[in-house]
């Protein structure tokens, strides 16, 4: 099976006239994770979007963590180099003052599509084949562009790991009743929270017998408690029936929220799921948060990355990479100390643990000063593409370590500050070759900017099937605009 990746053509740091070879990345260089920053426009995204079809094509599964609302172009990755493909997308990226007819554009968009790929060695067999043999699909928590998901599924739907992984179940079911308890503005620390404690218990106790542990059922064991003590404590000593009473109260103002009632339906957060191969093809996940405000956000991914974090701990060992997730700006969500959102301590427990079960992390950000670079200090494969501020560059710069390649700090800095477009700075700790210059190739997806809700909505029913392309009608403008 073919295990590496093509990522672009690389040349060496010296040597502007040297022909540029093809850059083949062993996949499994990537279980020891690997970041990805630049400044806006420098091609950072284009670069993790080949890195996840590269994936994909070596049959690697791929979790995508995608919060500016750019992986749902992997939908766009159509199997032939038709124009008819374009065509339901004409309106949305034409501008107003082109006189051109919409068939016309699209034939000329699908023209440029057919001689950059083809420039890269891309033919439409592998297009075609691409999309034959993956499954794409796209998750928006809180919204219904993509498929709905039950972030509390951990708590109101019973699991088979409560009979053969406790352990990991009892993970991911403190981390939805910390997200419970910070939506009700409650301590959510599972150590320290009284109201955290009691609420696990119940809950577990309703789950290990495979009966529901819902918000109303959870309301009546408050009312009701149907144990005695809580450790060495009488429940009542432990949390008294007011307070009791009180926890319900909010719980029941939180079920009757219409609002919340999105987060309560959907599919199961089941991640081992997600990522199993259906009918032999790779399962690539973009779980959207793009539409979430920034508090929103940071609870739902603190789930999602605790509910990985459990399933990476199942794996069995392994130094192959068996699984990739992607995190595309990162920004907020791995700050130095002292910052510690929800995502942070998963984060972290991930970037130690998980190149150990073959699950390779990969990190993009345009803000390079927010990182907690001792979290990654590890990472196998770096690239940086172009940084224009001096404080960006010599933050990265003591990250990447430097002063190897013969060449200082400063002048990695230097070459970082002059980098056009789709050019990066690579280095992977895994090859011999040091730091080289990487061109990235045209992705076989068409990058045509952040995805609104109403355009993942189209872009998916149009995935769905090869007649999916006249089937769905092209939304107005001001239509497009308002999701």
């Amino acid at each position: 099976m073919r295990r590496e990746l093509f990522l672009g053509k690389w040349r060496a740091l010296e040597g502007a006239d040297a022909p540029m070879v093809d850059l083949l990345l062993d996949a499994d260089h990537l279980a020891t994770h690997g970041v990805v920053v630049g400044m806006t426009g420098s091609g950072k995204t284009g670069l993790v979007t080949v890195l996840v079809e590269e994936a994909l094509r070596a049959r690697i599964p791929v979790l995508m963590v995608d919060v500016k609302g750019d992986l749902p172009n992997l939908l766009l990755a159509f199997p032939s180099f038709s124009a008819e493909h374009f065509l339901p997308w004409v309106g949305s990226v034409v501008s107003p003052r082109d006189p051109r007819p919409h068939d016309e554009v699209a034939q000329s968009l699908a023209e440029a599509r057919r001689q950059g790929l083809r420039s890269w060695g891309v033919d439409e067999h592998e297009l075609a084949a691409f999309r034959e043999r993956t499954a794409l699909r796209v998750i928006t928590p809180g919204g219904s562009a993509g498929e709905r998901l039950h972030i509390l599924s951990a708590l109101e739907r019973h699991s088979e790991r409560w009979q053969h992984d406790t352990e990991s179940a009892r993970a991911a079911l403190g981390a939805a009743v910390s997200l419970m308890l910070r939506l009700l503005g409650r301590d959510p620390d599972p150590a320290k929270s009284r109201e955290h404690v009691l609420l696990s218990v119940l809950a577990e106790r309703r789950l290990l017998r495979a009966e529901p542990a819902e918000l109303g059922a959870l309301m009546r064991d408050l009312a009701e408690p149907p144990i005695e003590t809580i450790g060495a404590l009488a429940i009542e000593d432990f949390l008294p029936r007011s307070e009791r009473r009180a926890l319900a109260a909010a719980l029941n103002t939180l079920l009757a929220s219409p609002t919340f009632a999105t987060w309560r339906e959907g599919v199961t957060l089941d991640i081992g799921a997600w990522l199993t191969p259906q009918d032999e093809r790779t399962p690539g996940v973009i779980v959207s948060t793009a539409h979430l405000d920034d508090e929103e956000r940071a609870l739902v991914l603190g789930v999602l990355l605790e509910e990985l974090l459990s399933w990476v701990r199942t794996l069995p060992g392994s130094t192959g990479l068996r699984a990739l997730v992607v995190f595309d700006e990162v920004y907020g969500f791995l700050p130095p100390h002292p910052a510690n959102p929800p995502t942070k301590r998963p984060l972290v427990a991930l970037l130690k643990q998980a190149r150990a079960f073959g699950v390779g992390i990969v990190v993009a950000t345009q803000n390079p000063m927010d990182l907690d670079y001792r979290a990654l200090s590890n990472a196998g494969v770096w690239a940086i593409g172009r940084l224009q501020t001096d404080a960006d560059r010599l933050r990265v710069m003591e990250g990447l370590g430097g002063g190897e390649d013969g060449l200082s700090r400063a002048e990695l800095g230097s070459i970082a500050k002059r980098l056009r477009q789709r050019w990066f700075l690579l280095r992977n700790a895994h090859s011999r070759g040091g730091t080289v210059l990487l061109q990235t190739r045209w992705s076989l997806s068409w990058m045509r900017g952040p995805m609104t809700r109403v355009e993942i909505q189209r872009a998916r029913a149009l995935h769905a099937g090869a007649d999916g392309v006249r089937a769905v009608a092209e939304p107005s403008l001001v239509e497009a605009a308002s999701g």
